[in-house]
């Protein structure tokens, strides 16, 4: 079972900013708040984000390097998936490949946070199985 994941950010208050307003909206409740971070729990688990020192802000977050590529979230449904992707879009959150995307297992809508770390919102169909 996961405990909870810890990010470093570049600018505290845009994460703030993003983080909080989408994973209220995905159901998480806030959690803790301390001056450099904060964090948002869902059941057993929690996400943490801290105000990365200024000795080591020096080399922007990259998903293609070593390291976390991306986060996925699920969706419950596919209208989820498409009101959400409005949302993002009204809030001038940076839309990835032209999402959402249905490739017949999966529905999803791809995004970026402040630092550009990949983040997923995905409705899994329950009629696909794997044979």
């Amino acid at each position: 079972m996961l405990h909870h994941l810890e990010f470093y950010v570049s600018h505290l208050e845009r994460s703030r900013e993003f983080w909080g307003w989408l994973l209220q909206r995905l159901g998480y409740a806030r959690y803790q708040e301390w001056p450099q971070g904060f964090s948002f729990k869902f059941g057993d688990t929690y996400l943490v984000f801290v105000q990365v020192e200024d000795h080591y802000n020096d080399r922007p977050y990259h998903r293609k390097r070593v390291g976390l590529n991306h986060l996925a979230f699920q969706a419950p449904s596919t209208q989820a998936v498409d009101e959400l992707a409005i949302e993002l879009r009204q809030r001038g959150v940076e839309i990835l490949y032209n999402s959402p995307i249905a490739d017949g297992e999966h529905y999803a809508v791809f995004f970026e946070d402040p630092d550009r770390m990949k983040v997923e919102f995905v409705f899994e169909d329950p009629e696909y199985s794997e044979t």
